[in-house]
């Protein structure tokens, strides 16, 4: 499979609240990408990755990933071909100030959505 259809099968699993598949389809190309892709990549991994965090309850974990996830999407250039960057990051920083502990009603995971002409 290749990267495209990676990122794309990434993105399915991420719109579906799998997380952790997401994290994992997206390592696998992350692992051969160039930069600045390769920031972008894993900014994205963290943000996967800290969403699963706050489903199983770590909120520390939760805060700490999506955190960092947004420092490396900010270092890249808003302008993807195929997400909205610019509402993910706002999306996910409105998230941030939306948790809670555990048994809180959840705040509404953001989508990736396709990028707006």
């Amino acid at each position: 499979m290749g990267d495209a259809e990676m990122f794309r099968r990434g993105v399915e699993h991420f719109n579906r609240r799998e997380f952790f598949v997401a994290h994992e389809v997206w390592e696998e190309a992350w692992l051969r990408a160039g930069e600045p892709e390769k920031t972008f990549l894993q900014g994205l991994i963290q943000i996967a990755a800290g969403f699963h965090h706050y489903q199983r309850g770590n909120l520390a974990g939760a805060q700490s990933l999506t955190r960092a996830g947004l420092e490396k999407l900010d270092k890249y250039p808003h302008q993807h071909p195929e997400l909205d960057l610019r509402r993910l990051i706002s999306a996910v920083r409105h998230w941030q100030t939306q948790i809670a502990p555990h048994g809180a009603p959840e705040p509404e995971f953001p989508l990736l959505l396709d990028r707006q002409p």
